[in-house]
């Protein structure tokens, strides 16, 4: 374990006094009083329905939120609900954690000390749900728990439906790379909710990334990514729709883009001589019924993008010159002259950008942080531009005829894969 915890002095005096636990959920939060109850409501009935004879214990691992969302998780309870349910009885009351973390800003920190609890507390499985959840229910904590607890599972990660235009990163990049570099099809590798066993928690903690990205938004894949390549037992759950905070690609996105990517691309160092053997993606288990709904819609600032996109391409293209081939370049800036209604940024385009961006992040010297860091963020402009072009060509599509496209960009990652591989590690292209 990091010799640096994350806990404070409350949390360790918390832990002593309830000794040990069979399930422990954490709720990392920031300022989010809005949709905290319903979380913490959500996660003590599914306790109480659906694992009444467990030790649970429900821990919100708090950034210093400044409005009263600890003090809401505090107060919360069901317990005198529970005939409204038909729960199982007796119940064991779940104990209830309001701390907060130590160490960087950010969710990765949050995850460190819900891990830190959890492996004090000797439990079987650690369930994560992000606290900005609209959808939740008390199904959820049963479907993320029990592969791991039934099945012997080690991690589980989640399966939603979403609106086409929530989740850019992760259907620009983070699936279909993913999926490309790990033969696994794992639909939401950074979704944000999760269940891990003791055994992989241990894992976690044991490495010393908590410094680093991971600590920010980098977590969730850097999480799906260690269990994929260390030979943990995986699957998804199927938890139906997806309704939350929704971001706006432009105007809310770019740090959390820099930090998800940064950390794919680190790992892609990390699990080189996996990934280059890997030639094909298979399915993974799937758990839960798997049924048609529709979420809500996500508006997206198209204008924004398309002009953070055409910005982007004036500042950086002689940059982006260092990295991309010529005729690449010649690509990009042709598609600063089209209209938003003309805009179209072909899949072909977009894998091998990701690609080369991918191997000269790689081939900067290990001490090179900054520049690695700007290899990133030079890329946040043509996702921009990507997003643009997605929203545009699935405009009069409903959600499930855009989930088609974003396979089909999986697909052309995957076919042009042998050309990561050859320039992975050789001279200029």
């Amino acid at each position: 374990m990091s010799s640096h915890s994350a806990l404070s002095d409350e949390a360790r005096e918390h832990i002593e006094s309830v000794g040990k636990a069979d399930i422990l959920v954490g709720i990392p939060s920031y300022n989010n009083e809005a949709t905290i109850e319903h979380v913490v409501r959500a996660v003590q009935f599914g306790l109480a329905k659906y694992f009444p004879r467990q030790r649970s214990v429900l821990m919100n691992s708090d950034g210093g939120s400044r409005d009263k969302t600890r003090q809401i998780v505090q107060k919360t309870s069901v317990y005198g609900d529970l005939d409204l349910i038909f729960v199982e009885n007796p119940v064991r009351p779940v104990r209830s954690l309001a701390t907060p973390y130590h160490g960087i800003l950010g969710k990765g920190s949050a995850f460190k000390a819900i891990f830190e609890v959890a492996d004090r507390l000797s439990v079987k499985a650690c369930i994560l749900v992000d606290s900005d959840l609209r959808s939740i229910s008390p199904e959820w904590v049963e479907l993320l728990g029990a592969p791991v607890l039934l099945k012997e599972y080690d991690f589980v990660a989640p399966f939603y439906s979403r609106h086409k235009y929530d989740g850019t990163i992760t259907n620009a990049i983070a699936y279909p790379l993913t999926r490309t570099l790990y033969g696994r099809r794992l639909r939401q590798p950074i979704g944000g909710d999760f269940c891990v066993s003791r055994k992989l928690l241990k894992n976690f903690l044991q490495q010393d990334v908590w410094g680093t990205d991971v600590a920010r938004y980098g977590i969730d894949i850097w999480m799906t990514t260690t269990a994929i390549n260390e030979g943990f037992k995986l699957c998804q759950s199927f938890l139906g729709a997806k309704v939350h905070d929704a971001k706006d690609p432009g105007k809310y996105l770019g740090p959390m883009f820099k930090q998800v990517v940064g950390t794919l691309f680190r790992l892609m160092g990390r699990y080189q001589n996996r990934w280059k053997a890997v030639k094909k993606s298979r399915p993974i288990a799937l758990y839960g019924f798997k049924s048609d709904i529709s979420p809500p819609e996500v508006e997206v600032d198209v204008e924004r993008l398309l002009e953070q996109f055409q910005a982007g391409v004036k500042e950086r293209i002689d940059y982006w010159s260092t990295i991309l081939p010529k005729p690449r370049t010649t690509q990009i800036r042709k598609l600063t002259q089209l209209s938003k209604k003309q805009f179209h940024f072909p899949d072909e385009l977009w894998v091998k950008i990701v690609y080369d961006f991918a191997i000269a992040y790689h081939r900067q010297e290990s001490n090179q942080e900054d520049e690695k860091d700007y290899v990133v963020e030079s890329l946040v402009p043509l996702y921009f531009g990507r997003t643009v072009s997605f929203v545009m060509e699935t405009w009069d599509m409903d959600t499930y005829e855009a989930e088609e496209l974003v396979e089909r960009l999986a697909g052309k990652f995957e076919a042009a894969k042998s050309y990561l591989v050859k320039h992975w590690s050789f001279g200029k292209k």
